[in-house]
């Protein structure tokens, strides 16, 4: 009979989910000598958001659409990690759970991915952008109001195989995701941050635990990058100062500059006529404080009905 493994590792099924997953494995191997592949079992979990596929996310209720239940699994005890894009995670956790663990950032940029267009600005006029995320749409809206968008769901080979099928003329993908799955080649061009801020904690992987397993806690702690958990740090203060979620067009990137950090964010009406900025900059274990401000400025900068589509 084959040993139970130690750790099991709770996870969505996608390309990328699993990839992340055997990253996370991978890391801990290396790190603890008593460890190996067999020990560390991957549990694929669905989650309502890989179930419910012919509504767009802002329609499900946004928060926790693709974390739910394997958190729900991780409290019962099914699993013992669950490791996430931390893009996807709400600010407020279930009680008894944790963020332990944040892998070292990959790129956080937007890619864009066009066999017609080199960048957003060359697209021609009319030409048509599909996107499922609700930040991009309203960001390509105030860029280029003279362009069509449409709801464009799907995991990253979904996505890519309807833009090669003619049904868009251009996406938008995360770089981060792409290289993982060793897809970088499919990047027409790397946007930059000063075009496209991306969104909160874009391009970081965050391992979850029970918060009263000091065990996990230990085994964990030398994949942490605290350069990465002071940045997203940051960001997630700032979108919980705005209450952020599927449903708001909210962009952050903090950046670590030797002891200090400074973080960009922006907040874009969903019709893409209005954005308002703000910056910070700080020390570098400032970053909560930071986001925090900035998201009360631009909060009350917005007022009421700022992310209502007129």
């Amino acid at each position: 009979m084959a040993p139970q493994p130690r750790i099991r590792i709770g996870t969505r099924g996608s390309p990328l989910a699993l990839a992340q997953a055997r990253e996370v494995r991978a890391r801990l191997v290396i790190a603890h000598e008593d460890l190996d592949n067999d020990a560390i079992a991957i549990e694929v979990i669905r989650t309502s958001g890989d179930r419910i596929r012919d509504r767009p996310l802002k329609e499900l209720g946004g928060k926790g659409l693709f974390t739910k239940e394997i958190e729900e699994a991780l409290i019962a005890g099914a699993v013992d990690l669950a490791v996430h894009s931390m893009k996807d995670v709400p600010t407020e956790l279930p009680p008894g759970l944790e963020i332990a663990c944040l892998l070292p950032r990959e790129d956080p940029r937007d890619a864009f991915i066009s066999p017609v267009a080199a960048t957003l600005d060359g697209l021609p006029a009319g030409a048509v952008v599909g996107s499922s995320s609700l930040r991009r749409v309203a960001q390509v809206r105030l860029a280029r109001p003279d362009l069509g968008v449409v709801d464009y769901r799907g995991n990253v080979e979904t996505r890519l195989n309807k833009l090669d099928a003619g049904t868009v003329q251009a996406t938008f993908l995360a770089c981060a995701g792409l290289n993982r799955l060793g897809m970088a080649g499919r990047i027409t061009s790397a946007v930059p941050p000063e075009v496209m801020l991306p969104a909160v904690a874009q391009g970081a992987i965050g391992i979850e635990q029970r918060a009263d397993d000091e065990g996990m806690r230990a085994r964990l702690a030398p994949l942490n990058d605290r350069s990465t958990a002071r940045c997203v740090a940051a960001e997630r203060a700032l979108l919980a100062a705005l209450d952020g979620s599927c449903r708001t067009p909210i962009a952050a990137l903090a950046l670590l500059d030797g002891d200090d950090l400074w973080l960009r964010a922006q907040i874009i009406r969903p019709d893409g006529s209005t954005a308002l900025d703000a910056d910070r900059h700080g020390g570098i274990d400032d970053g909560a404080a930071l986001g925090r401000d900035a998201g009360d400025e631009l909060r009350h900068r917005a007022g009421p009905g700022f992310f209502t589509e007129d």
